[in-house]
């Protein structure tokens, strides 16, 4: 399985805690000049490629919603152009709920996207006005609507835990009513501080206050134990879906499967001529779109990964799902049982409670979730 993420790197202003490569305040000729430069990436890759078959596509961002009327249908265009996607292809789009409109919704709907992440982070305004959100709750809900008015039937929302002045109350309350409104997917994530970000230096200034790691391990705790009562089954450490509706463009990453990251910035590992090997495009923007306008792909580093590295990453990804990994399909990529090649840290892990083995997965039990770093510390 091979996906596709397509990076736009554009947003009406950042979020207090965002450390993604994005530029705020942008217009039009901005958005052009980096699509013409994203065109050019894809024809300029696309006869390199072995196989241009995709079955995931992820647009993210920044936030893509925000390019006007008629881009996002150019860029679905382009791809199809130059890949190929089977009939039953997930094609995601991130979108804020300031940024939407049933006109692009439409739009999106008739290129051949078929999901919606919405970022919605926290139904309390309170909330969203101390992380720098410059969206209100009635706007995602004024979304959502929208979205399903367009005929998406497979919405994402994202949700964090752990932000600025929000209390348990407050985030099983943006729980409850995601929840009611059927999304076919929730992500609930903890809040990670960023240094240099202006989230990071209020709260080591003072000027801002996180709740404290019991406070969010209850939310956590309540709040995944809700999501399971709405008949959410999680499959990954911070993400819920309704029965058979996971995310596969996450699921192959957390298969580690190969993926191709195109514009600004953007990551891609690939099996070439049977070595796995990973690149990483240019962040900044004018180096970007020179070497691109200079006729050469805007790679700035370019890694081949191990062997051993490669097996190690399996496991590292592969224990996020709550299914872990499959022992068989493991010993089909590198010849091993994953079992007998870490017995040692498998054998620490059982006995400490954090895994459980059977003769077709090894995976993380709840406690072993909960401490999943330090598991992984003994697969190094």
């Amino acid at each position: 399985m091979s996906g596709l993420y397509i990076h736009i790197p554009f947003c009406r202003k950042k979020c207090a805690y965002c450390d993604f490569v994005s530029f705020a305040g942008c217009e039009q000729d901005a958005f052009e000049q980096y699509f013409k430069a994203l065109f050019r990436e894809i024809d300029l890759i696309s006869p390199m490629l072995p196989k241009k078959e995709f079955e995931t596509v992820f647009i993210g961002g920044g936030t893509p919603s925000l390019l006007p009327s008629g881009m996002i249908p150019r860029l679905a265009a382009k791809l199809r152009e130059n890949f190929i996607f089977p009939a039953d292809a997930e094609i995601s789009i991130e979108c804020n709920p300031e940024s939407v409109s049933l006109e692009k919704l439409v739009q999106y709907r008739a290129c051949g996207i078929n999901r919606i992440s919405f970022g919605l982070q926290s139904a309390d305004d309170a909330v969203l006005k101390a992380i720098g959100r410059i969206h209100t709750a009635a706007d995602f809900f004024r979304a959502f609507k929208l979205a399903r008015q367009a005929g998406f039937d497979n919405i994402n929302v994202d949700i964090m835990h752990g932000l600025p002045g929000q209390s348990f109350e407050s985030y099983l309350d943006t729980i409850r009513r995601t929840a009611e409104l059927g999304a076919e997917h929730i992500s609930s994530y903890a809040l990670i501080l960023a240094e240099g970000t202006p989230l990071f230096e209020a709260v080591r200034n003072g000027s801002i206050e996180l709740p404290d790691e019991d406070a969010v391990a209850d939310m956590e705790d309540a709040g995944f134990d809700l999501l399971r009562d709405f008949g959410y089954e999680r499959y990954e450490i911070s993400n819920f879906a309704l029965p058979g509706r996971e995310c596969r463009h996450n699921l192959n990453y957390w298969s580690n499967g190969d993926y191709l990251g195109l514009g600004l910035n953007a990551h891609s590992a690939l099996h070439v001529n049977g070595k796995w090997v990973r690149f990483a495009n240019k962040a900044e923007l004018s180096g970007y779109n020179a070497a691109l306008n200079d006729g050469k792909l805007p790679v700035e580093m370019t890694e081949e990964i191990s062997r051993g590295d490669e097996m190690f990453e399996c496991i590292m990804v592969g224990l996020r799902k709550i299914k872990g990994i499959n022992r068989a399909e493991f010993a089909q990529r590198f010849g091993i049982d994953p079992v007998e090649h870490y017995a040692s840290a498998v054998s620490d892990a059982v006995l400490a409670g954090n895994m459980e083995v059977t003769d077709d997965s090894m995976r993380l039990t709840q406690r072993g979730l909960d401490f999943q770093n330090e598991v992984l510390l003994n697969f190094m």
